[in-house]
């Protein structure tokens, strides 16, 4: 299985941040950042167990560039412009999920003291709105875990979780449809494992046990002639079935990351072949059996049609093959 590289995350990068879009594996500059890029950057810095000088210190601008999306009251700006310029309201859409999720990893595993110790500061104060959104409760929530995991006691992270549980609501009682929306749309496992990292860090048996159940149905329904067939960008219901395009590496991994947290939260090997099935949709084991990513550049591309992958090289896909990838690395360690 082939180890992260953050190659083309650099050359997607400058001082300010990573940009948004790609012509193949040339940065779009004209499209200027997007703050959940950014985040989901830093996320994917801190989780890499020994980032090099270079990596650090994109590190180190992904966490500056957040901390200037952030707002008095704890919303998020979105949108930046190649200048620096920021554009629109802030608000607590995804990027400001997203945010949370990035400040509390890297308030957990940033390699640099004060780093985690500005983070923390900064997870405050975003915790304390709420989004009526439940994706972007989720992904806030995934920060609250990273730190309740450096301060048990944290009571925002606590009451955070206690709200997402909320707004993402239990499973359907259908058993054909136990979803808690009337379609996927995207990042679906996050809801998942928003819910079952919720329940396992407050003490909700009956929460995890939901957020199994959601993962379980979700990766048996995803799952065709044995690879991973990922819900396409126009979403999913009930009469749709498998495969359908265009399929989004975002979506990959993020069942890589919730089947992750089902192994470590429940200790059942079976979670890992979530795992290796996304790692192994990237290496071509997909409805189209081609590679979706770039060898030569470490760049993943940006969607796959029936046809074959958009060979376009932006920043969402890198990360999603990066944040992949790391966790692919920890199943060949598990299962050697």
């Amino acid at each position: 299985m082939n180890a992260p590289s953050f190659d083309h995350l650099l050359a997607l990068s400058d001082q300010i941040g990573i940009f948004e879009h790609a012509d193949h594996t040339n940065p779009r500059r004209e499209h200027g950042y997007c703050t959940d890029d950014v985040a989901r950057l830093l996320i994917v810095i801190a989780r890499e167990p020994e980032p090099s000088p270079v990596v650090r210190e994109l590190g180190r601008a992904a966490f500056r560039f957040l901390a200037e999306a952030q707002g008095a009251d704890g919303k998020i700006r979105n949108r930046r412009t190649a200048s620096g310029r920021w554009q629109g309201e802030r608000t607590v859409e995804d990027c400001w999920g997203r945010s949370l999720w990035a400040f509390g990893t890297a308030a957990r595993r940033f390699p640099e003291p004060w780093l985690r110790e500005s983070a923390l500061a900064y997870f405050e104060r975003s915790a304390h709105p709420r989004s009526p959104w439940a994706r972007s409760m989720a992904f806030a929530a995934l920060g609250a875990v990273e730190m309740l995991r450096v301060d048990p006691g944290h009571r925002r992270a606590r009451l955070l979780l206690f709200d997402t549980v909320a707004a993402i609501g239990p499973p359907a009682q259908d058993p054909r449809w136990p979803w808690p929306e009337p379609r996927l749309s995207y990042a679906n496992a996050a809801l998942a494992e928003a819910k079952l990292a919720a329940g396992h860090l407050l003490g909700l048996s009956d929460v995890t046990a939901d957020g199994l159940t959601m993962l379980r149905w979700l990766l048996d329904r995803e799952t065709v002639d044995g690879h991973l067939s990922p819900t396409p960008v126009g979403g999913a219901g009930p009469d749709q079935r498998a495969p359908a395009f265009d399929q989004q590496p975002i979506e990959v991994a993020a069942m890589a990351d919730a089947c992750q947290r089902a192994f470590e939260v429940t200790g059942d090997e079976d979670w890992l072949s979530g795992v290796a099935m996304a790692a192994n949709w990237f290496a071509g084991d997909n409805d189209a059996g081609a590679p979706m990513w770039d060898p030569e550049s470490g760049g993943g591309y940006d969607g796959l049609h029936a046809w074959g992958p958009n060979l376009n090289q932006g920043a969402e896909s890198t990360l999603a093959l990066v944040s992949t990838l790391q966790h692919g690395r920890h199943l060949t360690s598990v299962t050697r």
